[in-house]
This record gives C-alpha cells, structure tokens and sequence, in this order.
C-alpha cells in the first residue's frame, strides 16, 4: 500500500471515535499497512542541526506514538525524524475518557490525554528493538508521572536511560493536562531541573518544549536559562489552553489543549520571538497548526530549522508528508535559497 492510498482511508477512521481511531492508525502503521515513501528527498530540503543529518525538515511531534510501537513505520512514510513519547518513569493510564476530541470545523484537536504510557521499561524495550541505523533522527520525549513525581530526580533519569537509544531528547514542561508541570517553565525551577539533567554531559542534544501560553516576558528567561545550561534547542510549542473566538465546533468547549490550524498564528509569532532572543545560540523546532508546504515555509522563515507535524498529519495522513515536503522546496526554489537553512529566520 502507498501513502496515498492509505491517506484515502482517512474518512472512515474519521467515522470513530477520536481515540479509537487513533490506536486502530497506530496499529496499521505497526504492520506496515500505510506503505513507504520511496521518492527520494529533494536535496535543498537536507539540514544539519544539533549536530545532526536530517535528510528533511519535516517531523512527527511526541504524542502520536506515545510508546515507540510504530517508529520505523512512521519513518519509512517520509518523515525526516520522529519524536516517540511522552514517556514517563512509571505506566500511567492518563485521564479517563472521553479524552480526544476533533473540531473538524476548525482543523482542530483538543485533547487531555494525561500523558497515557506504558512507562520507560516498555519503551527502552522497544526502541532497544529497532534496527539501525534508521531511515531518519528519532528523538525521545519525557515527562513525570501525574503522581509522585520528583522532577530533578525524574527528568535526568529519563534522559539518561533514554540517550543511548535516541539521537535527541525533549524534556516536556509544557503539557497542560499533568497538574502542575506548566510551572517548571519558571526560570528558578527549570534551571534546577536542567542543572540535574546537565544536558552537555548526557551525550545527547537535549531540547526543551513550551508552551504557547508562556508570558511574553517569561520568554526571555526561559531562553537564557536554557542557553546557560548548554540546551541544544527549544520546541515551539506545545498546545494551548486558550480557546479562540473563531473556534465552530460543538466540542470547543472541551477541557485540554488545542492543538491544529488555530494554534498556527500564536505559536509561529512566539517562534519569531524565540528566534530574536536566541540569537543564533538555540536550535528551534516549529510546531503548531502545519497543515502545508506554505504553513511549514512560515515555520522555518520565522526561525525554525525543523518543523513539527501532529494534528495535521492526524487529519491529512500519511499522503500528507510528500506533498508537504514538495510544497516546502518548491517555496524554497521559488524565492531563491538553495537548501532550507538559508530561509531560517528571514523574517524574524
């Protein structure tokens, strides 16, 4: 099977429940039945980031393989890398159902899955299973458990477990749906929590995700405590709590986070002003509401050099990778640069 035709079984899996439909896809991808990309890249989309070879821009965001049952699938389908998780020290069960929503009318998803997991032994064991090397960069993402959770003890145990088996790890401190863990974005406790990490020493770029409700002037701070603490780069961002006027659907009032096309706006212009304050010292990653080749272009012109997919994969599927990835170069093309990593952050 080919993506195309895989992406054309989208509207039945949409006829499900949200959630579902979401294993039912997981477990296609882990057989194989979503078929390969076999074209070959196009060139100008290659980069080198973190001290990595991305063979393209285009990723797949933690969330939608929470436990790494479908990472090769998943690469084989296009995308330049992969971000498994979020994992967390124990199995936890996440919050009770319903817990995923679609806003179709919107190109939206709000969810509050909780950081449901099989925990780190089930996916060490999974990403120990994987042959190498891989068709792509797979990144691991980490959280802490909803209950008794130490994060300056949590956080480095995870990364440190997982860096053998990853090329990159993300520290999560930004899903809205595990009480309290937005507020290790604070410059005193994230600095704690990095300093126990101490990200040079693990071997592995480590990056840090936000979310896209951080205070404007807690931008700043964030940035420079991950610069003093060697970070490699930052995902921006996470999902949001906010719930636009535009929002249509009958479940915008859903407790969660928002994630899909409404996210695009406040997330991309947060990215510019990452990049302005990084200044070069921070690698980051673009994500929120890329839906297009046109959508991921603004990503990486407001200062990405790699660009996240998750909602819009979930509605466009897998089909939707090649078209992104041909889009992006033909922008590229179009306005002159010869590889991606000349478009990064000409507009920020």
């Amino acid at each position: 099977m080919t993506p195309a035709l895989a992406s054309a079984a989208m509207p039945l899996l949409r006829l499900m429940d949200a959630e579902a439909a979401h294993g039912l896809a997981l477990r296609a991808l882990a057989l194989g039945l979503a078929g390969r990309d076999e074209a070959p890249d196009p060139p100008s989309l290659a980069i080198r980031a973190m001290g990595l070879s991305f063979r393209n821009p285009i990723g797949l965001a933690a969330g939608f393989d929470k436990d790494a049952v479908a990472v090769l699938p998943l690469l084989r389908l296009g995308f330049g890398f992969v971000e498994a998780g979020t994992v967390t020290p124990r199995p936890q069960p996440g919050n009770p159902r319903p817990r995923l929503f679609r806003l179709t009318e919107d190109r939206a998803v709000i969810n509050r899955m909780g950081f449901n997991n099989a925990g780190l032994e089930a996916c060490l064991a999974r990403l120990a299973a994987l042959p190498r090397p891989l068709p792509g960069v797979l990144g691991a993402n980490v959280g802490v458990n909803k209950e008794g959770a130490d994060p300056e003890r949590d956080y480095p145990m995870l990364c440190r477990a997982l860096a053998p088996h990853a090329d990159y790890v993300t520290i999560n401190i930004s899903s809205p749906n595990t009480p309290g863990l937005r507020d290790l974005q604070g410059e005193e406790r994230l600095a704690a929590i990095l300093a126990a990490v101490d990200p040079p020493g693990l071997g592995r770029p480590v990056l840090v995700k936000l979310a896209p409700d951080l205070a404007e002037e807690a931008l700043g701070p964030v940035v420079e405590v991950c610069v003093r603490a060697g970070v490699a780069g930052l995902i921006v961002s996470n999902t949001t709590l906010a719930r636009p006027a535009s929002l249509r659907s009958p479940h915008r009032g859903e407790a969660g986070g928002l994630s899909g096309a409404p996210l695009f706006g406040p997330s991309t212009e947060m990215l510019r002003r990452a990049h302005r304050l990084a200044r070069g010292r921070l690698v980051l990653i673009g994500a929120g509401g890329v839906a297009s080749g046109a959508e991921a272009y603004a990503k990486i012109r407001a200062g990405a050099s790699l660009v996240q997919l998750y909602t819009g994969f979930a509605y466009g599927g897998p089909a939707l990778i090649g078209r992104i990835k041909r889009e992006l170069a033909e922008c590229l093309a179009r306005d002159g640069f010869a590889r991606v990593s000349d478009a990064v952050g000409v507009e920020s």
